[in-house]
């Protein structure tokens, strides 16, 4: 290899022989005192510190001054037989760049991955290359950009109108920056493969249909997709900084849900699969979302996906809700209803039924009083089917046999994990109802504290499951209420809140007592004969004249609902098709006025109950539950007797404890 000192003599004797000087050119890099190294040195620093476009830019630069030539120039493939000029150094200037095509161009071999050097002449052997016959171009020398796989990008190249003899070090020197060049430009196509595949994920985050959020690990957001701002009601604005915490429903089975997987979470392990309630941000809707979440490596950051799955529970809800109503109402159609349809003309029940017809299409609260057996549940269905509301369902609620514990949860319902033995979420009777009535059969029963929740509902018309969060459950449901208590009494003795009362007596019914309407009798005794006798597959032509005399002069404590008792019992030891009664089944009227009848001095409604219970119990020896226990003999559910019985005092002789059973009915406490 020839001395740096003579390499550059060498090159600027092939300079000086086309007898031109070069305008703009720097001589600094050709002059006879700089050796390979310098040039080398001078390219090297010249583009050391640019990247790039401006990497190329420079690079043309100081390679066309290092080796004196006037042109320089870099370019990529722009197609099969096309390449465009990523920098142009012309007579000492960078130019704009261009494309154009390779065929007839000295450019062609060095793209086929040929070193292409043509010392002189090149205007004359490519006369198709116009730009270059018009510039007059004797010298070219080009080389081709080669990734490290063996692919060629382009070519670096320098021209000039002097002829360009070859020169082995600055054909080296020319091959270390065109290496140079090619690893440039193949880390641009690298990173602009990067950008746009970043673009291209960025694109899929920010688009997908699922939700992702970036979150540290104490939940607070770093980023979120369009998705998990869209289902969770966050503002692009809002999401840096949103503590995921904070959008968590307070249900206690929601937040045991959330406790579980934090642990896995803390533990560097993934969680997944958790159904989870949330609360939007913007107007605190609640939103469920099923969620997976997997820290990084590093513990710092948490990568959370959700899907939105509340159209799906709501559905199962209501789902859920329509199973429930669906038992109840088929629980309903099996029960014992006492009547079929309201029987009577006498004045006082067409008076109850003129005001029914008046009240049933409004959305007014009713109560209903009366004493027990008058019918208050058959005005209530009345009510409801001769209302708006007929095609929705009539759910009917008996306060005074549900437990004290459980009548919120029975009522309002509760969510999974409220208490003890909440093993799921329950839907409450309120909840069944909506759209629709509840009837409250002896709404003077409800605990004091439930009264303020049934007032909300009156009020409001809104609740909360018990163990339920803070978003609650708007419903819209007529309240009919029955008792067969003085409520007004039960206000002032403050067993019964006044605010209460008054919502619920927006229209109150009386019922009246079977004694004052006696002239229904006769038509209440053959509409039942007809029942009972079908029902048991008797035929039963007329009532003697006896019966109905006895009939009409027994004073019925225990009204229509003791009617039907006595007029089933004698359908079944008829002998033949005239009905008798025998005298020994009606018990002798021992008290005073019942329910809304004389002087407060007078026996009471609860005298007379507990009297005619007491002798039921007795008739039955003690046995509440069976075909002839009492309850079956008062029309009443087991638990509502013992729960009357409590209430009313009402405790076991100690000479009924030796009673048997009869007809192998077991004898059971209260």
């Amino acid at each position: 290899m020839a001395s740096h000192s003579q390499a550059l003599k060498h090159d600027s004797d092939w300079r000086s022989s086309s007898g031109a000087e070069l305008s703009g050119v720097d001589r600094a890099a050709s002059s006879a005192d700089l050796g390979d190294a310098a040039v080398l040195q001078a390219i090297a620093e010249g583009t050391a510190q640019s990247t790039g476009a401006e990497f190329f830019r420079q690079l043309v630069r100081h390679l066309a001054r290092a080796l004196g030539v006037e042109y320089a120039m870099v370019a990529e493939f722009a197609g099969e037989n096309r390449v465009r000029t990523l920098a142009y150094w012309k007579q000492g200037l960078i130019a704009d760049n261009f494309e154009y095509d390779l065929p007839g161009t000295p450019c062609e071999d060095v793209v086929r991955g040929n070193l292409c050097h043509h010392p002189s002449g090149v205007a004359r052997k490519f006369p198709l290359d116009v730009p270059l016959t018009e510039m007059a171009i004797e010298g070219y020398l080009g080389v081709p950009l080669v990734s490290r796989d063996g692919r060629h990008l382009g070519h670096l190249c320098v021209f000039d109108r002097r002829p360009m003899p070859g020169v082995p070090q600055q054909l080296l020197i020319f091959k270390i920056f065109a290496a140079r060049a090619a690893a440039e430009l193949e880390r641009l196509r690298i990173e602009h493969s990067l950008v746009e595949s970043e673009q291209r994920y960025r694109d899929l985050f920010d688009e997908a249909p699922i939700a992702y959020v970036l979150e540290g690990v104490d939940s607070r957001f770093i980023k979120a997709n369009q998705a998990a701002i869209r289902i969770l009601g966050l503002k692009p604005e809002e999401v840096a900084g949103t503590l995921g915490m904070s959008l968590v429903a307070e249900t206690p089975e929601n937040q045991r849900r959330i406790r579980e997987a934090l642990a896995l979470v803390g533990q560097g392990a993934s969680a997944g699969g958790f159904v989870v309630e949330l609360r939007r941000k913007d107007n605190g809707n609640p939103v469920w979302v099923q969620w997976w979440s997997k820290p990084e490596p590093d513990g710092k950051y948490t990568r959370t996906m959700i899907v939105d799955i509340t159209e799906r529970v709501l559905m199962e809800q209501e789902q859920a809700r329509l199973r429930a109503q669906n038992l109840y109402l088929q629980e309903e159609i099996k029960a014992d209803h006492n009547f079929e349809e309201v029987v009577g003309q006498s004045v006082p029940i067409l008076h109850v039924l003129e005001n029914v017809l008046r009240v049933a299409p409004t959305d007014a609260s009713v109560l209903i009083s009366g004493e027990t057996g008058t019918g208050k549940e058959l005005i209530a269905r009345a009510i409801h089917f001769n209302s708006k509301r007929r095609d929705r369902p009539l759910i009917k609620v008996n306060c005074a046999a549900l437990p004290t514990g459980l009548v919120e949860s029975e009522l309002f319902g509760h969510e999974k994990g409220a208490f003890t033995g909440a093993i799921s979420r329950r839907v409450g009777r309120f909840e069944l109802a909506d759209g629709g009535t509840i009837f409250l059969d002896e709404i003077g029963e409800i605990p004091l504290e439930v009264q303020v929740k049934l007032l909300r509902v009156l009020q409001e018309r809104e609740f909360d499951r018990v163990g339920g969060g803070k978003s609650p459950i708007s419903v819209d449901v007529r309240v009919i209420a029955a008792t067969n208590r003085d409520l007004l009494a039960a206000v002032r003795e403050k067993k019964f809140r006044e605010d209460l009362y008054y919502r619920l007596n927006v229209f109150p019914l009386r019922l009246p007592p079977l004694r004052e309407r006696k002239s229904d009798i006769p038509l209440l005794a053959h509409f039942l004969v007809k029942k009972y006798a079908t029902s048991i597959g008797k035929s039963i032509a007329r009532i003697s004249a006896e019966a109905l005399a006895r009939l009409d002069a027994y004073d019925w404590p225990g009204n229509v609902r003791e009617l039907e008792n006595i007029i089933e019992r004698a359908v079944i030891l008829a002998p033949g098709p005239v009905l008798d009664i025998d005298p020994d089944v009606f018990v002798p009227r021992a008290v005073g006025p019942q329910f809304g009848d004389g002087e407060q001095s007078s026996p009471s409604l609860e005298d007379v109950e507990r009297a005619h219970i007491c002798k039921v119990l007795d008739e039955s020896s003690w046995i509440i539950e069976g075909p002839k226990g009492a309850a079956r003999v008062l029309g009443l559910h087991p638990n509502t007797l013992r729960s009357r019985l409590k209430k009313l005092g009402i405790a076991r002789p100690p000479l009924a404890s030796s009673h048997g059973a009869t007809d192998g009915a077991p004898t059971r406490d209260f």
